[in-house]
Formats: structure tokens, sequence, C-alpha cells
């Protein structure tokens, strides 16, 4: 197909769709088989199970927060120092020391808070952060009986997908936000009750990128407030990928980590190959003097687009990710 460069294409999805009629099918199917099977390690590729995943996932990870605000004080973080506001006072130490770390948790009341920042910012400084990848269910059992570090999660959650509110998110989730646990399948519920996958702005895009080559923007006409809120009003909407990724990080993000049952905090993984994203979850444990991170991955593509074509029964409710079936080109902790 001979399109000019900048074409101006201004269509409605039925007439995207009947234009490139046939075609369409065939690209969506050899796209579908590629996602799905090709690349994991079947002929070719990798998959999370066999990655160097360490190497992936540490490449961004580490504190982003420059506060952390307690009950009755702010720890505040500049280069390699803390400074700590409370209704007692302002006092500022060095981002290592401990014992005065220990004093000032003793003046300020912060309960150990300070102390465990301090341990934790020293393991960062020395490289002493070990991550253990694991599946769901595993993840939850490893937290739940843990020492776990939620003011070091709290630092660790980047700047952006904090702005939800906790009760927004329980309307969507019919879940306690508070509990991540509750969170992960309240998001699989929400995410069936009030969207689906949206295979007309695929089919589009396909078309968009390996027909056209990007001469024309064809996703733009197909695309819908997917916010909380608008989920919320609509009902029903279409969702790429990356739209479940960022309202789940919202989600497992609206509450401050040491309010949550296992403190955690939630990252983008970017599969290059299959040009597919879904979510991290991790959180992190003090074990023998050293920081440890276990993380899991879930995928809320699958889980919607398995109910979105009563595939369950065959693929299951698509909500793992550490499988055979996913692989990451980079994860970001946002």
């Amino acid at each position: 197909m001979d399109v000019p460069s900048g074409l101006d294409v201004d269509l409605d999805r039925r007439r995207v769709l009947r234009l490139l009629g046939g075609s369409v099918g065939a690209l969506a199917g050899f796209k579908a088989i590629d996602n799905v099977v090709l690349g994991y390690g079947v002929l070719v590729g990798t998959n999370l199970t066999e990655q160097d995943l360490d190497a992936v996932a540490g490449a961004s990870f580490g504190p982003q927060a420059d506060a952390v605000t307690l009950d009755d004080a702010t720890l505040r973080f500049d280069d390699d120092t803390i400074t700590v506001e409370s209704s007692r006072g302002t006092d500022t130490l060095d981002a290592t020391d401990r014992e005065r770390a220990r004093r000032l948790d003793e003046d300020h009341a912060l309960d150990g808070a300070l102390v465990r920042t301090v341990e934790d910012q020293r393991a960062f400084a020395e490289d002493a952060v070990g991550f253990e990848f694991s599946t769901l269910e595993a993840f939850f059992e490893r937290t739940r009986n843990g020492d776990t570090r939620p003011e070091t999660v709290e630092r660790c959650r980047g700047p952006f997908f904090r702005d939800v509110e906790p009760a927004t998110v329980e309307r969507f989730t019919e879940a306690d936000p508070a509990d991540p646990e509750a969170t992960v399948h309240g998001l699989t519920d929400g995410f069936r009750r009030y969207a689906d996958y949206d295979v007309p702005r695929y089919l589009a895009g396909s078309v968009e990128d390996n027909v056209l080559f990007g001469a024309a923007d064809l996703r733009a006409g197909f695309e819908d407030p997917v916010d909380f809120e608008s989920l919320l009003a609509a009902g029903e909407t279409g969702m790429f990928c990356y739209e479940f990724v960022w309202r789940s990080m919202e989600a497992f993000h609206a509450v401050p980590a040491r309010e949550q049952t296992v403190p955690v905090v939630s990252a983008h993984v970017f599969d290059a190959r299959h040009k597919h994203v879904y979510t991290a979850l991790a959180s992190v444990l003090r074990e023998d003097g050293e920081l440890v991170v276990p993380t899991t991955f879930v995928d809320y593509t699958h889980t919607t687009m398995y109910d979105d074509f009563l595939l369950r029964g065959v693929m299951g409710e698509g909500l793992e990710a550490y499988n055979t079936r996913h692989r990451a080109t980079r994860i970001r902790w946002y």
C-alpha cells in the first residue's frame, strides 16, 4: 500500500476495519501467535524464569523519594544527610550514622523508623541488596513472614502514580487498598467489570505499524479516558496493556507503605520483543544484615482478555506473570 508521507487520516472505527477487511484479521492472527507463543524460549528467545532478572530489576531500583511522612514526623533526604522534623523539633544526621539515628529515634518517638532507614541506606550504599523472584502466592507468603521495611518501600516508590484516592481504588476493586493481596485480585475483578481489552485499537495499531508504517495515526480515534473515575462512570471501556499497568500501580501506591498489611512498591515491566507491558510488585525485607527484595509479576491485560474471549477454561485466570509466557527488557520503578 502506497501511503503519502504525513497523510491526514480521520476514519471512524468501523470504516477503518471495513476498508482494511480480511488483511486485518490475518495480521492480527499472526501478531497474536507471535505475542503468545514465540520469543519466550520456544525455539528462540527467553522468559522470566530463565532471565538474569537481578540486573534488569536492579537497574532502577532504590530510594527515590525526597521525603517520607510518618505519624508525627517527616524524614527529608538530601544527598548524604537525613533531616527529621517533628513536633519535638528538627535534627539532621549523616545518612549512615546508626548511633545518632538511635538517639534521634528516641528523641522524636519514631519507634525505630529512623534506625531502619539508616540501616537500609547503608545497605544500598554497599550494594547489599538482593532480589528474589517468585509466583504471586509465594511472594505474599514470603513477605507476610519477613521483617518488612515500610519506610524503605515508601522511599523506593517513584514520584508518579501516587494521586488516586484510596476510596476510589476501593470502589473499583471492592477491596481494602491497604491490603495489597486483596487489591491484586480486586483489580482483576474490577478490570473485568469496567473494561475490556481494546481489540479495535489493537487492530488499528497493527495496521498503523505494519502496513502504513506510521504514516497515519489510526490509534487516536479509538482512545477513551481510562482513569479510575472514567472507568467507573462508563461501565465498559477499551484499554491497552500500558493503561492496565498505570491503573494497577496507582492502586498499589494509593495507601502509604507503612499502612499496608504488606508494604509494596510496583513497577512497569516492558517486553520490547512483544511490545507488551505488565506489572511487577515487590517488597523489602531485612535479613542477616542485608536487604532482600521479594518480587513477583502480574498481567491484567491477560486477566481481562482471557475473560473477554472466554479463554479462562483453557488459559487459566491469566494473573500470574512469573512464568514462561513473559519476558522483561526493562523494569522501571515509577
